[in-house]
């Protein structure tokens, strides 16, 4: 399998890391987070549940840190030298008597990183305290400096080829929501329902096949959807019973978000229909507000001003930047939209913008994953913000 992108692209995102890199005064950075090592090499395996890191020099490598097991994988889905792939024995998995960081922390020893100024990521989910414990034992002459979301932040302005993956994780996105509509009946289980979402999730086009998204494919049903995100289970969909469902596609490790609500039976919902109009109002002033060089705070002003005239409230930010993902998140942990946020919004950055609405005993979800251009946003899905009735 080789790399989604010719090696240009790779080349041109490491000269911009390694820009930003500079300015920070760093001569080394090590990244732990797979999205970020996908994303400037290709590398693609389920590997990340045992230590594997890169580390990026001002005018060295990219090298890949991880087990032997997974070294086969570094050399088929990225256009790294055999030279920059460097395993660690299988003996060192998960064992109490030696970390691999040791292992790794002897590599960059002897690879003339024993003095420099390396960053890190401090907050990522795969860089463990003990690994980065060991890595400032087995280095004690190393200068390390908080590096944390310096990729994430110089992925945020997505390429061309990059917004073409994200059209097509959009279109992905809008087959799984279509299957859930088309499933989602009266007596039908979660699982049941789900299991249909998720195959829809892979299988993709007909053109092109799809990925396992970041964030699991999330059902609120009932009174499960006065929260954001319950897992499903094997109860079955009520009579009178409204039902969320936050979904994605993904293609390539590009992630799509899309949220809809419906509701089961014949009974017209008052209350969340008339909260529903409300939410669309809302979406339909955020992407007209929506466009680059607009501050996210104003854009969450757009939307507090909707729900103020209608006396409703929300506390929680209503979107981020989203992109390459694995596990357990799809979010790029850069750009929030929520009030007094200053972060200005690039174009061609891509956001999820999600209004969902988790009252007591009940809720609802609508979400768009918007392409920020110079004068406007556009959608990367096309699915009608409606909730109907089914039966």
């Amino acid at each position: 399998m080789p790399p989604p992108f010719p090696k240009s692209e790779y080349e041109d995102r490491l000269t911009r890391v390694r820009k930003s890199m500079k300015q920070n005064g760093m001569e080394a950075l090590l990244i732990g987070d797979p999205s970020n090592i996908n994303w400037l090499t290709g590398y693609d395996a389920w590997s990340f549940y045992t230590p594997q890191v890169m580390l990026l020099s001002l005018s060295d490598g990219p090298y890949w840190i991880g087990r032997e097991m997974d070294a086969g994988a570094a050399n088929y889905t990225t256009y790294l030298p055999t030279s920059q792939i460097i395993p660690y024995p299988e003996t060192l998995v998960q064992t109490p008597e030696q970390h691999p960081a040791d292992y790794m922390a002897r590599w960059i020893q002897n690879a003339g990183f024993a003095d420099c100024i390396i960053g890190y990521e401090s907050d990522s989910y795969f860089t463990s305290p003990k690994l980065i414990e060991s890595l400032k034992a087995g280095l004690p002459k190393v200068a390390w400096l908080d590096a944390d979301l310096l990729v994430n932040w110089v992925r945020l302005v997505k390429s061309e080829p990059e917004l073409e993956m994200m059209r097509q994780a959009g279109k992905i996105a809008q087959i799984a929501m279509q299957t859930a509509y088309e499933g989602a009946r009266i007596g039908v289980r979660q699982s049941d329902l789900m299991a249909e979402v998720v195959a829809a999730q892979i299988r993709g086009t007909e053109d092109y096949g799809g990925d396992i998204p970041a964030l699991h494919p999330l059902i609120l049903a009932g009174e499960s959807a006065s929260t954001a995100h319950p897992m499903w289970t094997d109860e079955k969909l009520g009579d009178d019973q409204t039902v969320a469902f936050e979904l994605g596609g993904c293609r390539k490790r590009y992630n799509v978000g899309l949220a809809r609500t419906i509701h089961l039976g014949k009974k017209k919902p008052t209350k969340l229909i008339e909260t529903g109009e409300v939410v669309k109002e809302g979406m339909s002033a955020v992407k007209d507000s929506l466009f680059a060089n607009v501050k996210t705070g104003d854009i969450h002003k757009v939307w507090q001003k909707i729900l103020d005239r209608y006396g409703l409230e929300k506390k929680s930010r209503i979107g981020y930047s989203i992109g390459v993902g694995y596990s357990p998140d799809w979010g790029e942990h850069t750009i929030s939209f929520r009030a007094k946020e200053t972060t200005v919004i690039p174009e061609n950055a891509t956001v999820h913008i999600i209004l969902g609405m988790w009252m007591d005993g009940w809720g609802m979800e609508l979400s768009e994953t918007l392409h920020v251009r110079k004068r406007d946003c556009i959608a990367l899905s096309t699915f009608s913000w409606d909730i109907p009735l089914l039966t």
